[in-house]
């Protein structure tokens, strides 16, 4: 590949594959690719703008079984699989039978990312986000993170032999803790919240040169990442949307990047144009964009979080603004549970689909069932309910409600005895 030069940086050409730059997504204004996130006219956030190629069924499907099978729809040169990467993606996509029935969904499916490298979503946008970083030669891969990020950034960057520094609230679930710690030794516990965290990143990222905060500024390289659940879903279905989608909010993006995947999918003819309704999942706890669809109001007021799901404890989310347009624009809802309601969700899913999620998984199929309840979604339509984690990374959540039926001495009259046939 020959050098070009983008922003000031010296770039290999293709080294973004088909992105031509980076647009505002509230006044439209490009700029070259480069390590930016706030667009220099009026601070909108940037995403990446591309140009993309013909692309077929045929040909994603020949391709491997990770995200970059849809390399040619990605911010990532022609030869991404060439680089130490962790290669997530392409996870699977059940058909929650049990659920569904006990739900009174007809058709339900449940997208499971617990099964990535780090049993999260995360991974998806890191792996973006890490070409990125390399592409602009950084010495340090780093992130603000509530858990997930953390363990992606600090496993990718062993992989690619790239130092990490990863940056969590101080009071993170402690498997979350040794699930990065693990893999690096510059993991920094901060006191405060996510938001008081990913405002000390911001200022870092400012002061040091050659850091790569994945999802500061680097985001809209990592933001991409996302898309492949959108695209997975549609591919898995047989090439086709589903009728409604269920996906969890913290900073809003995953949510926002599923939606410009089912866009992208309709524009290229890869999928056959169709309506569908997105709703996002909350804890009450830290619900500013429900509470701001509930009051039919455009405006994000933050908060500060109080939830187990910490995953999605982000106070001031970025995207809110762009959920609420999305769910009010599909038809969709925002909606949020109680703690409680969390925690009953994560036994729900484990119960009837042998699926054990993580907190924000069990927001997520909490308020689907609080959905259905309330009459917000079509139980006669086809559904998928993403989860974006596993649950033996918040074992705290459920540890007082679940356990051992008995305790026996061994004998079969004890058996007998406890009352278990």
């Amino acid at each position: 590949m020959s050098i070009v030069e983008s922003a000031g940086q010296v770039l290999r050409e293709g080294a973004f594959g088909h992105a031509t730059g980076l647009a505002c997504r509230e006044c439209g204004h490009e700029i070259p690719l480069g390590p930016n996130y706030a667009c220099p006219e009026c601070f909108g956030p940037l995403e990446i703008a591309y140009d993309f190629p013909a692309i077929t069924r045929e040909e994603i499907e020949a391709g491997p079984a990770n995200i970059w099978r849809y390399k040619a729809l990605l911010p990532v040169p022609s030869d991404i699989e060439q680089s130490p990467n962790m290669e997530p993606g392409y996870t699977r996509l059940l058909k929650a039978h049990n659920l569904g029935r006990e739900l009174g969904i007809d058709n339900l499916w449940v997208k499971d990312d617990s099964t990535n490298p780090t049993n999260s979503f995360k991974d998806r946008v890191v792996a973006c986000a890490l070409s990125a970083a390399t592409e602009f030669h950084s010495k340090v891969f780093a992130c603000p993170s509530t858990g997930n990020l953390a363990n992606a950034v600090a496993a990718a960057g062993a992989r690619a032999g790239i130092k990490t520094v990863v940056f969590i609230p101080a009071n993170l679930e402690t498997p979350k803790k040794v699930n990065s710690a693990i893999f690096t030794d510059s993991l920094i516990a901060v006191n405060g919240n996510y938001d008081d965290v990913n405002k000390l990143a911001s200022e870092i990222a400012g002061e040091e040169d050659g850091w790569a905060f994945v999802n500061v500024n680097v985001r809209p390289y990592y933001a991409e990442g996302s898309k492949t659940l959108g695209y997975e879903i549609a591919e898995q279905l047989g090439w086709r949307l589903p009728d409604q989608i269920v996906i969890p909010v913290a900073s809003g993006s995953q949510l926002t990047k599923v939606h410009k995947a089912f866009q992208e999918l309709i524009k290229l003819g890869l999928v056959e144009e169709k309506p569908y309704r997105v709703f996002g999942a909350q804890a009450t706890g830290c619900s500013p964009v429900s509470v701001a669809y509930k009051a039919g109001v455009d405006a994000i007021r933050p908060v500060k979080p109080d939830t187990i799901a910490k995953s999605l404890a982000i106070g001031n989310p970025a995207d809110g603004i762009y959920v609420l347009d999305i769910c009010r624009e599909t038809g969709g809802a925002v909606e949020d549970i109680t703690d409680d309601e969390v925690r009953a969700g994560i036994v729900l899913l484990a119960r009837t689909e042998g699926i054990f999620t993580e907190t924000a998984g069990g927001t997520t199929v909490g308020v689907l069932k609080k959905l259905v309840e309330t009459g917000q979604l079509d139980t006669s339509l086809e559904t998928v309910v993403i989860n974006t984690g596993h649950g033996l990374k918040t074992l705290d959540a459920v540890t007082e409600l679940v356990g051992a039926a008995a305790t026996i001495d061994p004998s079969y009259d004890a058996f007998r005895a406890s009352g278990l046939v």
